[in-house]
């Protein structure tokens, strides 16, 4: 049995979790989709995804509009944890598989669970990771670290005890970085040809806006620890 767990980063129920949601579910409009999602640009059964031997497998239902995954339109693809999926306004990712094998097989290694995760636009299986308690995962200790990552643990807490006004300020500036990065994640393409691993193309217009993010937060940051401020 395989399930999936899916993000929603753009839409109304943006930043909405599906977890570990069992195979076959449909994506769509109706109250009667394993995933609903509130978008006029969604056809009312938009969208299956299914199990195929463990694998994936994701069929657009003849929608209006179409479905797209990693930039490309599809009629059927073989989705892989990191997939970027586009359904109307909607920009979901898939950022979990789990197959499990439930056979009467003796072998520990066939009846034992194998969960697939998305970290850091790489693919990692739990054989070589640790489970978080939000579902992503740390490395083993023995595995190596990006030398220059300012944060290993994962994403900073945010700040608690603000003003009403602090906390517009701070949805603000967060919703900036979000459009902006969101722009990138749903121009960029992938590149079906490449021969050195999963590879993604954007065009020049994106890539200056990540440019131009870059240099906000920059200031942002330049701002904020002022000695001045």
């Amino acid at each position: 049995m395989t399930s999936v767990t899916i993000r929603v980063l753009e839409g109304m129920e943006q930043g909405r979790v599906f977890s570990r949601v069992h195979l076959p579910v449909t994506v769509g409009r109706e109250d009667e989709n394993s995933i609903q999602l509130n978008d006029d640009r969604i056809s009312r059964f938009h969208a299956k995804l299914q199990d195929h031997s463990g694998r994936v497998i994701l069929t657009d239902l003849d929608s209006t509009n179409g479905t797209r995954v990693n930039g490309h339109a599809v009629q059927m693809r073989i989705l892989q944890p990191g997939d970027v999926i586009s359904v109307g306004r909607c920009v979901l990712l898939l950022s979990e598989q789990h197959v499990s094998n439930p056979g009467t097989s003796s072998s520990p290694l066939e009846n034992s669970p194998q969960t697939t995760y998305f970290k850091g636009g790489r693919t990692v299986d739990d054989d070589d990771m640790v489970d978080d308690d939000d579902g992503f995962v740390d490395p083993l200790p023995n595995e190596i670290e990006e030398p220059d990552k300012l944060f290993p643990n994962g994403p900073p807490e945010l700040p608690i005890g603000l003003n009403a006004l602090q906390q517009v300020q701070l949805s603000d500036v967060l919703s900036h970085i979000h459009e902006q990065v969101g722009h990138v994640v749903k121009n960029a393409v992938e590149d079906l040809e490449s021969t050195r691993g999963r590879t993604f193309q954007c065009d020049w217009e994106t890539w200056s806006k990540l440019i131009s993010l870059h240099s906000n937060l920059a200031d942002y940051l330049y701002t904020i620890n002022s000695p001045e401020r």
